[in-house]
């Protein structure tokens, strides 16, 4: 495992020294990052062959695979069993969201009475019919981390995805609990991941989803105690504001010099949520994906350091949202990066050993020479 020496950067958190992360990585070609829900029928054995022979770095959320297998937990064992037999390397983390209380786990039995979220008029608080979680609780914060530990001991877990961190610091919700209330909440969301730190071990992987540098900020707070996060929306090859995908681009960029794990999650033209598109033939959706490619990988590119990781697929939800999907750009030689990205105005520049990136954020175009086209 590679060990590497970054400056700070001065950063809203401590990264001095990367750590010797449990994940592999390296420039030989596009390093990438694979995030999906096991569904109804768990994995096929065809579908464990491609996630292990294609992916080093995988992130298993809860789907439906409770149904056959009792629980998201005993899913998840198995999938991670069936993966490592495959590849012994391979870096598997378990999804757990932060705050709030998802359906399928069987340790949701042991949830504390009392332990959900209420507004200010007592009245529950939910998205998606789950209920938030009162992270201001002990009992409940220790739940969490209980569970996180199973996932690791006992379930072969390689480390945890913890989701949705900022969800306590949206405006609505801190009209609706207070903002004393949702400070104490980010605060308890803060205590039961150092606590999981503490309980599962310094070689095991914590990443965040959420990234903001500003050090009040629940995700500039969290990265002083994970490895990394995963910048879920990123960027679209639907054109879109470039001042904003700028101003990701320095942020992301910062954080993957300080030494910190990053994946960095792109898309298509379209996501899961396109009705249209989702009734479309397979073979289109996969058509349109491969000829968006470029400018969500050029992109990443301009910002990638050592162990940061690319995710490139249109949702999360079974086989056909394109995790299991294969792009030619992952096969081509890449090399280590020659410098930093180099910028005049909306236009960006970067050199690898074997690749070329240019990006134009005004027009929304870019370029990739691979030097030694396979």
């Amino acid at each position: 495992m590679k060990k590497i020496l970054m400056l700070s950067l001065a950063l809203p958190f401590t990264a001095l020294c990367a750590p010797k992360y449990n994940v592999p990585f390296s420039w030989d070609t596009v390093p990438v990052y694979a995030h999906l829900a096991n569904m109804s029928n768990g994995f096929s054995d065809e579908q464990h062959d491609f996630l292990a022979e294609h992916f080093d770095f995988i992130t298993i959320e809860k789907g439906h695979a409770k149904r056959k297998y009792g629980s998201t937990e005993q899913g998840f064992a198995i999938a991670v069993k069936e993966i490592k037999k495959r590849n012994p390397k391979a870096t598997v983390l378990f999804y757990w969201n932060s705050c709030i209380k998802i359906g399928g786990y069987k340790l949701n039995e042991q949830f504390p009475e009392g332990g959900e979220l209420v507004n200010l008029e007592g009245e529950p608080m939910t998205i998606f019919s789950s209920p938030f979680s009162d992270l201001s609780q002990k009992a409940v914060q220790t739940w969490w981390a209980d569970t996180a530990e199973f996932a690791v001991k006992k379930c072969g877990a390689d480390g945890i995805f913890v989701d949705a961190i900022g969800k306590y610091s949206t405006r609505g919700r801190i009209t609706a609990c207070g903002q004393e209330k949702c400070d104490a909440l980010n605060d308890g969301m803060i205590a039961m991941v150092k606590d999981t730190r503490r309980r599962i071990g310094p070689s095991k992987i914590l990443i965040q989803n959420g990234i903001n540098l500003d050090p009040d900020d629940i995700g500039a707070r969290m990265l002083n105690v994970t490895d990394g996060a995963m910048k879920e929306h990123f960027v679209t090859a639907t054109p879109g504001k470039k001042e904003k995908l700028a101003a990701d681009i320095e942020t992301l960029h910062t954080v993957a010099k300080s030494g910190k794990i990053l994946a960095v999650k792109a898309w298509p033209e379209f996501d899961w949520r396109d009705k249209a598109m989702m009734d479309k033939p397979k073979e289109e959706r996969e058509k349109m994906a491969r000829e968006s490619i470029t400018f969500p990988l050029a992109c990443y590119l301009l910002i990638a350091e050592p162990y940061s990781y690319f995710c490139y697929t249109w949702g999360y939800q079974g086989d056909d949202t394109g995790t299991f999907v294969w792009y030619p750009e992952f096969d081509q030689p890449l090399g280590p990066p020659k410098g930093d990205f180099q910028r005049q105005g909306w236009k960006y520049r970067r050199e690898f050993a074997h690749a070329s990136v240019f990006v134009d954020l005004e027009t929304w175009e870019a370029k990739i020479d691979w030097k030694y086209k396979l």
